[in-house]
């Protein structure tokens, strides 16, 4: 997951950073709300911790702000100096979903993060998804291809996985790009293509595998299931049939333009 964490105070961003990281997460450590603001008009996070009391920051306002920008779904965990049932409810109240007290120990927090990644995306924290031959541990940020496991960067588990989830479905290149960068992402880029090529290739989608990746000039993406798949590896024979694309896509919408319902 991707953790944002905004604060002025050296030895507090290298806590929870080295915390975060520790956990198998990414880490981008801000200063300053401004460069926050304009970083989450680039990039998606999945949780921002920030410090509640911190100089020429109106930190009420600066959640507000977030939460609309970030459609509202983006979980918000913040430290405060001191246990001040005033700023914990403003906080609250502000739309921040958990808080700290300072000094923070780092077994706390994780406990905190991981709690809260847990609640805000319980889907991701199943203990396995298999699809055939292909086991993704959410989790650990894991993909395992016939047992063996698949080195894949940040984006490429992202949108291996939302492919996967999404079997059957034309995926337009403007909500992959949306659900994967963020939605001001510049959808005319080539960076999209090129994730998915080493997708593609890394996972060694073909019909042997039983799921092969289509993509349609003008349209987008699709993961398909491929029927025959266990036929593919096996000796081959005279009348032995053609692997053929599931029929049961057909019953699935064609495209989809938006996050589905």
């Amino acid at each position: 997951m991707r953790i944002a964490i905004l604060d002025n105070e050296r030895d507090r961003l290298r806590l929870v950073c080295h915390t975060a990281t520790s956990l198998g997460h990414e880490c981008h450590e801000y200063t300053d709300g401004t460069a926050l603001l304009q970083a989450m008009q680039a990039q998606r996070f999945d949780l921002l911790i920030f410090h509640w009391r911190l100089p020429g920051i109106d930190s009420p306002a600066l959640v507000k702000t977030i939460r609309r920008a970030a459609a509202n779904r983006l979980p918000i965990l913040f430290m405060t100096p001191r246990a001040d049932a005033a700023d914990m409810a403003m906080s609250l109240h502000a739309g921040a979903d958990d808080f700290l007290i300072a000094p923070i120990s780092g077994a706390e927090l994780e406990a905190r993060i991981g709690g809260l990644l847990r609640r805000s995306y319980p889907a991701l924290h199943e203990p396995q998804l298999v699809f055939g031959p292909y086991q993704f541990l959410p989790a650990w940020r894991t993909v395992k291809v016939r047992g063996r496991r698949v080195e894949l960067r940040h984006r490429e588990y992202d949108l291996a996985l939302f492919l996967f989830r999404n079997i059957g479905r034309l995926l337009s290149r403007e909500h992959l790009y949306e659900e994967i960068w963020g939605a001001d992402f510049e959808v005319h880029s080539r960076s999209l293509d090129t994730h998915l090529s080493r997708v593609r290739a890394k996972l060694d989608l073909r019909p042997s595998n039983g799921f092969m990746l289509v993509a349609l000039r003008s349209f987008g993406y699709r993961l398909d299931v491929i029927e025959g798949a266990a036929h593919a590896e096996a000796a081959p024979t005279a009348r032995q049939p053609r692997a053929t694309i599931q029929a049961r896509t057909a019953q699935m919408p064609d495209i989809v333009a938006g996050p589905a319902p």
